[in-house]
């Protein structure tokens, strides 16, 4: 069976049964490395894309899967700490992590989590979409063979992309609030008095909720 049966839209289709779901050292070394350095990819399976062109909805990939990309980052992003895009832009989230590799315990690259925002910055949105940037370290990369590519190399960066779940608290609630909502719809035009009583039922249960709970 041919490779060309799977690929899509610049993207490597996965035989049935198949999950591509590598480690932060796979994606460092195996992919983000080899890239960096122009050296054959142990497969054609992360496509390159502008994320600057694109909103996280409308990147291409399965629905609820994990989306992988190769981006030629600019140099002065870490001036600018942002990367926009025309309806919001992705924001740095917590501290840059190392990602150490499993034989000496070495370090490979960085992971960066950011997280996007809808609207212009700094008064966006959160969203629920998330963002993990790998980026290369230069630790362990310079050698004999490799060190006038690692001088020449572009500043490739490996992202993988999701849309992180809600809680299972929050889903609750929201299920609550609907409820809540369905029933004084029902009953608001028959029995005035059952709103009030649900009113005083929340009150006493401690989870009244509100539809400002659920933006996202």
């Amino acid at each position: 069976m041919e490779i060309k049966e799977f690929i899509k839209h610049g993207l490597v289709r996965l035989p049935p049964g198949f999950r591509f779901h590598p480690t932060d050292e796979e994606l460092v070394v195996q992919y983000l490395k080899r890239k960096a350095l122009s050296c054959p990819l142990p497969a054609a399976i992360i496509p390159e894309i502008d994320l600057q062109k694109y909103n996280p909805w409308d990147l291409p990939g399965g629905s609820g899967e994990d989306r992988y990309f190769f981006y030629l980052r600019e140099r002065n992003f870490e001036k600018k700490k942002k990367m926009t895009t025309n309806s919001g832009y992705w924001k740095p989230s917590g501290k840059t992590q190392p990602v150490l590799g499993s034989r000496n315990n070495e370090l490979v690259g960085a992971k960066q989590v950011l997280v996007f925002y809808k609207g212009k910055p700094p008064h966006g949105s959160r969203t629920l979409w998330v963002l993990h940037e790998y980026s290369l370290s230069d630790h362990g990369l310079i050698n004999s063979s490799t060190q006038s590519l690692v001088a020449s190399r572009k500043d490739w960066v490996v992202c993988r992309i999701f849309a992180k779940r809600r809680s299972t608290k929050l889903r609750r609630r929201f299920a609550r609030f609907q409820e809540s909502y369905e029933y004084q719809a029902t009953c608001s035009s028959s029995s005035p008095s059952c709103i009030t009583d649900l009113s005083d039922e929340e009150s006493i249960n401690g989870e009244e909720a509100t539809s400002s709970d659920y933006i996202v």
